[in-house]
């Protein structure tokens, strides 16, 4: 009878308060490397509508230098997480999508007045489209080791990189904002089309793992040399290295197709020295045998 009626106990009070559990820096500094790129994005929108379309240009390459730092710095300090993963995520639409176009309506798309405005929601929307997708990709657990080293389409950065191409050829001295509104307005469809796409663009994760011992001093030489024409001559260089990328695209579908061809050849052939079991036949009308 005890159990049915138990002694009145008053609420214990705790006396220690609960407190929150410290976050290691490593876990938040990847993530504020992201939040810089997306108030460059940002920035770089109130530039364009203020004219300043070279420090608005600028603006958005920083973003991308820096879209390519976070990544690596999380894994460095070993600080991934899924909240970082997620705002880098739309750190990337804004800055790659969003204010890649209205940056490119405000300096020529507008003069296509309503199909400027289309291209650049085309262009926005191909990339909320393809960084989905890409964090779906991610998730997946059946998808090949060589297959990480190459991006399902062209990758957001990369995207925003090569639609700019317009501020370059038009700050080398080229008018593309005089006549140039109907070809930018065609290329950047076709930008928009290779970020959606399945086209195979080479990553380049494994870049800077292992560097053998003897090019140590030539890749100092020609990052001195790279770098010292891109502080002299930025926006030619700049349209130099979008013209190769887009160059190199067939060459990565081409090291893509191959790696497949091979990767489908070693799980055709069994590995050496398996054994196959067959079972023995057995005979109509006959047991088999203990």
């Amino acid at each position: 009878m005890s159990d049915l009626f138990p002694p009145f106990e008053p609420e214990r009070v705790e006396s220690k308060r609960t407190r929150f559990k410290a976050i290691p820096f490593r876990l938040i500094a990847p993530n504020v490397v992201t939040l810089i790129a997306l108030c460059l994005g940002l920035t770089a929108m109130r530039l364009a509508v203020d004219g300043k379309f070279e420090s608005a240009t600028i603006c958005i390459l920083i973003a991308a230098l820096l879209d390519g730092i976070d990544g690596r710095l999380a894994r460095l300090l070993k600080g991934t997480s899924r909240f970082g993963a997620e705002l880098d995520s739309l750190s990337d639409f804004v800055c790659f999508g969003v204010a890649t176009g209205f940056v490119l309506w405000t300096f020529v798309l507008h003069d296509l007045r309503s199909f400027g405005w289309v291209i650049v929601l085309t262009l926005a929307c191909a990339m909320a489209l393809r960084l989905a997708r890409f964090n779906v990709m991610i998730d997946d657990p059946s998808r090949p080791e060589w297959q990480k080293n190459f991006f399902v389409g062209m990758p957001a950065p990369a995207g925003a990189i090569t639609a700019m191409l317009p501020f370059y050829l038009e700050f080398v001295g080229l008018p593309v904002r005089e006549y140039g509104a109907p070809f930018v307005g065609l290329y950047i469809l076709f930008i928009a089309f290779l970020t959606i796409s399945r086209i195979p663009c080479y990553a380049g994760k494994t870049l800077g793992t292992r560097v053998p011992r003897d090019q140590v001093l030539p890749i100092f030489v020609a990052v001195v040399v790279v770098a010292g024409l891109l502080f002299a001559y930025p926006f030619e260089m700049l349209a130099l290295t979008v013209a190769a990328y887009l160059a190199l695209i067939p060459v990565s579908v081409a090291r893509y197709r191959k790696l497949e061809r091979e990767h489908a050849a070693a799980v055709a052939t069994p590995a050496v020295g398996e054994a196959v079991v067959t079972e023995p036949m057995i005979e109509p009308g006959s047991e088999p045998k203990a």
